[in-house]
């Protein structure tokens, strides 16, 4: 759905010749989309060895590896501001996820019998690709709409076997929520995100990222009705100032300015 959402929009825009890649960009492209495909696959089957709460945590180490990649490999400068409220932010998302009593509450031998580490592994594998996806990215130098076009295809390619192979949805309103899902949280939320990623540092990239998670816990909250404790209400406070205090401008950009 995502994939042909993209092309009859691209179509309409008169923009379906920006498909075409260039020998420099086409590697960087196809990488993407690949590492996309593993990042989401590793996830997924993360969360069957652990709890979501963790596996999103541990997801969301990403913005670290955007941080330590943007430096060593396309040369941008982390500023000790940004560093910290990246740190800060991942410690509120551990509190608003609820992780940390998860953590009190699982023994040491429960977890190595459930498989718990081998999901801990599985994310970690996958934040490294998700982190890899953003370079690759930036790298890319193409436009938002053909990036999201390019993995779309290559996520369709690479997953169609699973649906030939388990069995379709039953015709009805799962088709809608897939639709939805394909068109709004895939096509246009990708096409919006690499608009975005396009246009900043790695270091914004990074703490931006954790506005995802913040807002997933939040509508939780506010339409299933899922209860939350005094902690993780304190986790999504501490997220809320680690990103606006980011975003404060340093004062050696306001000495410069």
């Amino acid at each position: 759905f995502g994939l042909l959402g993209l092309t009859a929009w691209m179509a309409w825009q008169r923009q379906l010749p920006q498909l075409r890649l260039s020998r420099s960009a086409a590697p960087w492209v196809w990488a993407s989309g690949v590492l996309m495909v593993a990042s989401w696959a590793l996830f997924f089957q993360a969360m069957s060895y652990t709890s979501a709460g963790m596996a999103i945590v541990l997801f969301h180490v990403q913005p670290l590896w955007v941080l330590l990649f943007g430096a060593l490999w396309l040369g941008e400068k982390v500023g000790r501001q940004r560093l910290a409220a990246v740190l800060v932010a991942l410690f509120g998302l551990a509190l608003a996820t609820g992780v940390l009593q998860h953590i009190a509450a699982l023994g040491a031998e429960e977890a190595s019998q459930s498989g718990y580490w081998l999901g801990v592994a599985l994310c970690m594998v996958g934040a490294v690709c998700m982190a890899g996806v953003t370079l690759c990215a930036k790298k890319a130098q193409t436009s938002a709409s053909a990036l999201a076009w390019w993995q779309c295809l290559l996520g369709a390619l690479a997953l169609w076997i699973w649906p030939v192979q388990y069995g379709w949805p039953a015709w009805g309103s799962a088709w809608l929520w897939l639709a939805g899902l394909g068109l709004v949280h895939t096509a246009l939320a990708y096409t919006l995100i690499y608009a975005g990623t396009l246009r900043l540092p790695t270091s914004r990239i990074a703490i931006f990222q954790f506005v995802y998670p913040a807002v997933a816990i939040v509508i939780d909250w506010l339409y299933f009705g899922q209860t939350l404790s005094t902690t993780q209400l304190i986790g999504i406070a501490v997220l809320t100032i680690a990103i606006s205090v980011a975003e404060r401008p340093s004062r050696s950009r306001m000495a410069r300015q």
